[in-house]
């Protein structure tokens, strides 16, 4: 089933479950009945502990909403709105949904949709000082919650501020760039420079929209794709294959120090595009089995998000060891109220709604509700 037609069943789908399998959420203890025959996880069968753990994680980001519909509580609230309702999103809930939770994701993407977060060229890093990063993450939500509006009119708006948002990263990739950053993108739309951070948030969003049937020409694609690959951390020989086999990938091109997060978001950025077979992606992912994340190191929470989805695309080993991994390092540090917080300096000043996202989009691998992130 494509993409389109997949998101145009889930919402009855879901909604059925969330009153006919596990009410009042999808957290429970006993077993379920088999969903296998559509396509979807039996919730709560596998592991009730992370169950419980996403569900109190919900509740949490609910008691930080403000009045507006906003979901945040440390800057960049269109940004941080946007991630909330991803993570949301990755445990099956949809503005549809006759729930707190529903209710609450329709209100956070009417916040987001409203025309005071956007610019009338389609940007959304203005408003709230998120820049590209911001855009990026905004963007990606859009496009995966195209045709799970919760009505006809919110459907509209989400097609509408979706397609003038990927013009908007079109536009930005296009600026003249010299050969090392052409492709990728940095914090402003007509910077001339690139980075892996910034840019692996865009490719995101152009692989989902492109999956939607959006207008995503493919060469935008493929220069991003090129990118990605110059930033993997090995000299290549005449052939353009990377020399050293087991690396990881670098902030910029040729600047050497490849780093967890780094990695990270450079093997799910590939997958997503469909490299699945490049030899970056066996190297990057022998690279971090050998480094796996600890809270306290630098972007922890961050990388640790591209880990978890990223080994799992990977499959096999990899995966298996990589979510065994994430479920101790994470259930072992979420907070009595069900959110996370940085103990690591370069996030801990993000906040918990940032952290809580970005932890609960690392456990929901199991759901496999998020198009973006399905094998």
């Amino acid at each position: 089933m494509n993409p389109p037609a997949r998101r145009a069943i889930l919402p009855a789908i879901v909604a059925a479950l969330s009153l006919a399998v596990v009410p009042p959420g999808f957290a429970q203890e006993e077993p379920v009945q088999e969903l296998d025959s559509l396509g979807l996880p039996a919730l709560g069968k596998d592991d009730p502990e992370v169950d419980r753990a996403m569900q109190k994680a919900v509740d949490y980001l609910l008691s930080t909403q403000k009045e507006d519909g906003a979901i945040y509580d440390r800057g960049t609230p269109t940004a941080m709105t946007a991630l909330a309702v991803m993570a949301m999103a990755s445990v099956g809930t949809t503005p549809s949904d006759p729930t707190p939770e529903g209710t609450a994701m329709r209100k956070a993407l009417d916040y987001v949709l409203d025309e005071d977060r956007v610019d009338k060229d389609g940007y959304f890093g203005k408003s709230d000082g998120s820049r590209m990063y911001g855009h990026g993450i905004i963007t990606l939500m859009l496009s995966e919650m195209l045709g799970m509006g919760a009505d006809a009119e919110q459907d509209r708006l989400i097609r509408s501020r979706c397609q003038k948002a990927i013009q908007v990263i079109l536009n930005a990739q296009n600026q003249p760039k010299d050969a090392r950053n052409r492709g990728g993108w940095r914090y402003e739309r007509s910077s001339k420079d690139s980075d892996l951070s910034v840019s692996v948030w865009q490719v995101m969003a152009l692989r989902s929209a492109k999956n939607d049937g959006l207008d995503v020409p493919a060469e935008a694609i493929g220069e991003a794709v090129e990118y990605l690959k110059r930033s993997f951390d090995s000299p290549v020989d005449r052939d353009g294959a990377p020399i050293d086999r087991v690396s990881g990938f670098t902030y910029e091109p040729d600047r050497g120090n490849p780093t967890y997060a780094m990695t990270a978001a450079g093997l799910l950025a590939m997958q997503v595009c469909g490299q699945y077979d490049d030899p970056r992606v066996g190297g990057a992912a022998e690279w971090l089995a050998a480094r796996p994340p600890k809270w306290k190191d630098k972007w922890c929470s961050y990388g640790t998000y591209y880990y978890a989805q990223g080994m799992y695309q990977r499959g096999g080993e990899h995966a298996e060891t990589a979510a065994d991994v994430v479920r101790k390092l994470l259930l072992e540090h979420q907070h009595s109220d069900g959110s996370w917080l940085g103990q690591n300096g370069s996030e801990s000043g993000h906040g918990k709604v940032y952290a809580t996202s970005l932890s609960m989009l690392s456990l929901s691998v199991k759901y496999h509700y998020l198009p973006i992130y399905q094998r």
